[in-house]
């Protein structure tokens, strides 16, 4: 079975909420018809019921009425929903005033309803700016416990199987984060896993990747990496993780057994875990690029509720695909 296929029939079991802000917009109602058709997850669009309604009929869309749809102007948790923003941003002196008017901004009012517990996980970007979805979340969702940076991993489908498991790696960060601390770069390497086991469906073997190979070059980038490997390693004992490895050492079991012998990573890593984001945006590009591989993402890492950021360009089917996603997120995150 495909790997998409796979994360389509985990979503089926979990049927979580997953809430589009985006309610008017014709990609996003299409992919919520075949959502629900398909019994993928539950739906929240928000939006005018009667606009929302009046849009579906118009794309000839017979499964909308399964939605439950929020009119972010008048539904009866509005007051409530008002008070707990005031209440976490109190000390950033947000006013009832001020939360009154955010709350009917369809992307504050989607993480209010998440934080609030009334949904799982969101999806939303296909109009909006990364910017403009990520800031509601970082205020009020916020980041996962033990975790204080949000990152973007890729999961890569490779043509050749023999690498990574049966073909499939997990890449990160690719997306958000330009260059973080060697704390940071452990808890990537932490949220990765997660997403190998949640999404990928593998058992994470974790490679933390450098230009050096267990000290082949001395440089304040390398010692970087090798103590991001040792923290995390603390931090979650459970996992495999290795580093400094380069690439290959990682990927090639002959050169990781001459590279880093007796490593239980190297030449066996199917989660690769790159310094920076220039190295991570590069890397995947030219895989998906030079080896024809496919790349389902960016899935965004390190929230405590899952909130994933589609691109502008995105189709029907990509919404579809990260929807099911974010609800396998959402599984694992009230798994751990």
């Amino acid at each position: 079975m495909e790997l998409i296929e796979k994360i389509k029939q985990n979503a089926k079991k979990q049927n979580k909420r997953i809430v589009l802000p985006e309610g008017y917009e014709e990609r996003n109602l299409r992919a919520a018809d075949i959502v629900l058709s398909e019994g993928l997850s539950q739906i929240v669009l928000i939006g005018d019921p009667g606009e929302i309604k009046r849009l579906a009929g118009e794309y000839g869309l017979r499964n909308i009425g399964k939605a439950t749809i929020i009119d972010p102007k008048n539904h009866e948790k509005k007051e409530e929903y008002i008070d707990l923003m005031v209440e976490i941003r109190k000390h950033k002196g947000l006013s009832r005033e001020e939360a009154s008017r955010l709350i009917e901004n369809p992307l504050y009012l989607g993480v209010m309803m998440i934080k609030n517990g009334d949904a799982d996980g969101e999806v939303s970007g296909a109009i909006h700016s990364t910017g403009d979805v990520l800031r509601p979340a970082f205020q009020y969702i916020k980041t996962a416990p033990g975790i204080s940076v949000v990152s973007g991993a890729f999961i890569m489908i490779l043509k050749d199987k023999k690498y990574g498991d049966d073909g499939v790696m997990v890449f990160a960060d690719c997306v958000v984060h330009p260059s973080g601390t060697d704390k940071e770069l452990a808890e990537i390497a932490i949220a990765s896993a997660a997403t190998a086991k949640n999404i990928a469906c593998i058992e994470p073997r974790i490679a933390l990747l450098s230009f050096s190979t267990k000290g082949s070059a001395k440089h304040e980038l390398v010692d970087k990496v090798v103590n991001a490997t040792k923290i995390a390693k603390e931090m979650a004992p459970e996992l495999l993780i290795d580093g400094e490895l380069q690439a290959d050492a990682a990927l090639v079991e002959s050169v990781g057994q001459l590279k880093a012998p007796g490593s239980k990573i190297a030449g066996k890593a199917n989660v690769l875990v790159f310094p920076d984001l220039a190295s991570g945006n590069i890397a995947y590009k030219l895989v998906q690029r030079l080896a024809g591989a496919e790349a389902i993402g960016p899935i965004l890492q390190g929230m405590a509720a899952p909130i994933n950021d589609l691109s502008r360009g995105c189709s029907v089917d990509d919404i579809v695909n990260v929807i099911a996603i974010t609800s396998n997120q959402a599984a694992g995150i009230k798994k751990s």
